[in-house]
């Protein structure tokens, strides 16, 4: 979708400044949340190569961006679920931003993590599912 070669890696500094976190909830037979987390920059990097390079994009763009790109890995997830599938409904994407933030996961359940490496910054992917 980017255009990018994406690294796999153990653990990766958050990065400093400002962040955003999209979050797109699963509800019915699963039950969850799909989460995206980046810096800034690579934002505003994945948002400028969805819209385009001829497109100055604005916050409400980039958020809109990084909220599809949650949108995407959980609707994909959610489609890999034989016979589930039609039984997992997705909400609507939320985005977080700012300077200093925490996200808690209430699902209480079992956890999936990976950590990815744009050009160098961390884009991190959690899967949260309700016990």
């Amino acid at each position: 979708m980017l255009g990018s070669v994406l690294e796999t890696v153990a653990k990766a500094d958050t990065p400093a400044g400002e962040n955003f976190t999209a979050m797109v909830g699963l509800a019915g037979s699963l039950r969850g949340v799909v989460t995206f987390f980046c810096g800034a920059q690579s934002a505003r990097q994945i948002a400028a190569r969805m819209l385009g390079p001829d497109v100055a994009c604005t916050e409400d763009q980039v958020c809109d961006a990084i909220g599809e790109i949650c949108n995407m890995v959980a609707g994909n997830f959610k489609n890999k679920l034989i016979g589930l599938d039609r039984q997992c409904l997705l909400s609507v994407p939320a985005v977080v931003t700012g300077n200093a933030y925490r996200v808690h996961s209430l699902a209480g359940g079992e956890s999936l993590q990976t950590i990815l490496l744009l050009e160098g910054a961390p884009l991190v992917v959690r899967l949260d599912i309700h016990a």
